[in-house]
């Protein structure tokens, strides 16, 4: 795993405080939604209508670089031409692999943790514009960050779902004390 030495991390923002605990719960649930996931599962739709597994990791995945990127992480995303902008499942497309997939989330992951924790409230207030007009959410990074850990929120509802229906045990929300970003 990669290791943030935690001990040595000061959180530099106050408004940040409330968002670490969700952002380290999400790191471990991405793990626990896709524990034993067969290949040939990560690939199953429900009716033909829905997206797999594979694309909702790696939407995750995904969203974290976007975020990461935002706060000065330079790291880019190696699958970015398959999810940048939450861009539809491609039936036509091979996808990478849910193990891969874990891989980089674990890499983007504890790279963004430091980068949260080294972001200032000042940073987080300069305006970010991500485009949905939504006359009461302002467009700036602070925002970003939530509404980054909002999507992850829908994605893990969506892949815990996604294993019931596939006959999948629900999803666990134990905890992997050796995580710690």
């Amino acid at each position: 795993m990669f290791d943030t030495k935690e001990k040595e991390l000061v959180l530099q923002s106050k408004a940040l405080q409330i968002v670490i605990p969700q952002y380290r719960m999400h790191t471990q649930l991405f793990d626990n939604v896709i524990a034993d996931i067969s290949g040939v599962d990560s690939l199953k739709r429900v009716h033909d209508v829905t997206n797999h597994f594979v694309w909702m990791a790696g939407n995750m995945v995904n969203t974290r670089y976007w975020l990461a990127n935002i706060l000065g992480v330079e790291d880019k995303d190696p699958n970015d031409e398959f999810f940048k902008d939450a861009k539809a499942l491609d039936l036509n497309v091979t996808y990478p692999e849910l193990g891969d997939l874990k891989k980089q989330w674990h890499r983007i992951s504890s790279q963004l943790y430091n980068a949260l924790y080294k972001t200032t409230d000042e940073e987080l207030a300069v305006p970010y514009n991500f485009g949905m007009g939504v006359e009461f959410v302002e467009e700036n990074k602070l925002n970003m960050v939530g509404m980054s850990l909002d999507r992850e929120s829908y994605l893990l509802g969506q892949m815990g779902l996604m294993r019931r229906a596939l006959g999948y045990e629900g999803m666990k929300y134990d905890m992997d004390k050796s995580i710690n970003y």
